[in-house]
């Protein structure tokens, strides 16, 4: 069922079309040499070109360059041989030139599309318009002086990628499905950390809403949201403020607007500027961009394994579920820590404990995969002990959490804790024939027809056990012996 917005008149449908900004990993701008590091102390990473000095004159940096074209061919889209610079003319404290470098009519990528899951199961296409480098402004600062506002430029001619999504997005889901698949793609080929908190990964959203059918209204930007959930958040509490303009008999007005996250509202920002009043014009200081197809072809072979083919292979190769897989390629580390436990072992097994056990300790604790509360190589070793039934699943879990707290291997902690399986027939056979000599009337009963109380038998015995008896063995010990005595 498709997603819409209830109304007084009925139900209306929401469009969404997202500009992200993705800042580009490179160590120096996409003009100027000067350091790109987050968090230097304000204007230490300024070079006379991004403060516009008189005379100072733009050289594009390569790096950035390829950086947009790895990103274009992990989108499926159009990388353009030919390109070109333009002069977005605005004003503005922390835009000390007075316009942006941008590319307007010619980007150095056009259409592709990014395909996202959905929480039913379905997969849909979100189409790509096009993407285009540009530069980053400066940052201005309001809360470090009564009365004045400071300027920092240090992100100023930073290298941006403005990624330009078809309206294609229908609700809210689609609009953080498509923002965590485009972050996942950046992240596999390295061109933009992703990181939304600080900044590096930033989205405008345009909202409009119709009725079913209609063609498409006057749209409103929410600009520069900052998460994936505030996207979400921005994307319905707008559709929702314009579905009661168009009820009350209103229009909506073209304009920028900003999302508060702390009352869940959409606030007016300006209106909204047109390409025209921008005044583009081909930067004079800055040839066409022109590639060579051989060497757009040599970094497409040199392209990782994306997000999509990784989870097709996972599913092929491992037998995982569509479920499974999508969740372990989300991120490029957890995959490659996967494969690690996975590596000569049962997949399946494997997954369930990374997916199951391992992702509660490591949010629990507020780990990252980059800082893992196991290593992979020790939580393969865990799984080996399972398999070569040294110990059982039940107190695998346990020796799990010890391997946490303690940081130490699971074959230590087995042998410090006396933890190794039970597989002596004898002793098991003995823990049986208590359990059955004690509980004669639930013996009566299960004779009787009552089958399910052979797992209280089960249960019963692994607690005489202290965990440590062989499920397999208990099971068949157990089935044994009850035939024995109906």
């Amino acid at each position: 069922m498709s997603y819409s917005l209830q109304g007084s008149t009925g139900p209306w449908e929401v469009v969404v079309g997202l500009e992200v900004h993705a800042q580009v990993i490179s160590r120096a701008k996409l003009f100027s040499g000067a350091a790109t590091s987050f968090g230097s102390e304000p204007n230490s990473q300024v070079s006379f070109v991004d403060a516009a000095f008189p005379g100072m004159l733009p050289v594009v940096n390569a790096e950035c360059v390829a950086q947009a074209v790895r990103t274009g061919l992990g989108l499926n889209a159009r990388v353009n041989l030919v390109s070109r610079f333009d002069r977005k003319n605005y004003f503005y404290a922390d835009l000390p030139a007075g316009y942006q470098i941008s590319q307007f009519e010619h980007p150095i990528v056009g259409t592709g599309e990014v395909e996202v899951e959905l929480a039913d199961g379905t997969t849909k296409a979100i189409g790509v318009t096009r993407l285009h480098l540009e530069q980053d402004a400066g940052k201005s600062i309001h809360d470090q002086h009564p009365t004045r506002t400071l300027v920092d430029l240090n992100r100023s001619g930073i290298g941006l990628m403005e990624i330009v999504s078809e309206p294609d997005i229908r609700s809210p889901e689609e609009a953080g499905a498509y923002l965590r698949k485009l972050r996942s793609i950046l992240r596999y080929l390295g061109t933009c950390d992703g990181n939304m908190e600080e900044g590096s990964m930033r989205a405008d959203v345009n909202v409009s809403v119709r009725k079913h059918g209609d063609p498409y209204r006057t749209r409103c930007e929410v600009k520069n949201v900052n998460s994936i959930r505030f996207v979400m958040q921005a994307v319905e509490a707008e559709a929702s403020r314009q579905i009661e303009v168009w009820e009350a008999g209103g229009t909506v007005a073209q304009e920028t607007r900003l999302f508060d996250s702390g009352r869940g509202v959409t606030r007016s920002m300006r209106s909204k500027e047109d390409a025209h009043d921008y005044r583009y014009f081909p930067d004079p200081d800055l040839l066409p961009l022109v590639l060579e197809e051989d060497w757009v072809a040599g970094l497409k072979a040199a392209l990782p394994e994306l997000p999509d083919a990784k989870r097709a292979r996972f599913i092929h190769a491992y037998g995982l579920s569509q479920y499974d897989a999508s969740v372990l390629v989300a991120e490029q580390a957890t995959a490659a820590f996967y494969e690690t436990v996975a590596e000569e072992r049962d997949p399946k097994i494997a997954a369930n404990w990374v997916t199951g056990e391992f992702f509660a300790a490591m949010n629990r604790l507020g780990r990252s995969i980059e800082d893992p509360p196991v290593s992979a190589t020790a939580l393969g070793r865990l799984l080996d002990l399972i398999a070569d039934n040294t110990i059982n699943g039940r107190i695998a879990k346990d020796v799990f959490e010890a391997m946490v707290e303690t940081g130490k291997g699971a074959a230590a902690i087995v042998d410090e804790k006396g933890l190794r399986q039970v597989t002596d027939t004898s002793a098991i056979d003995a823990a049986v024939d208590r359990i059955l000599a004690t509980n004669p009337d639930k013996v009566a009963e299960y004779r009787s027809g009552k089958d399910k109380l052979f797992g209280f038998f089960v249960g019963q015995t692994m607690k005489a056990m202290a965990g440590k008896g062989n499920p397999g063995l208990i099971n068949e010990t157990l089935k044994r012996r009850l035939a024995e005595q109906s």
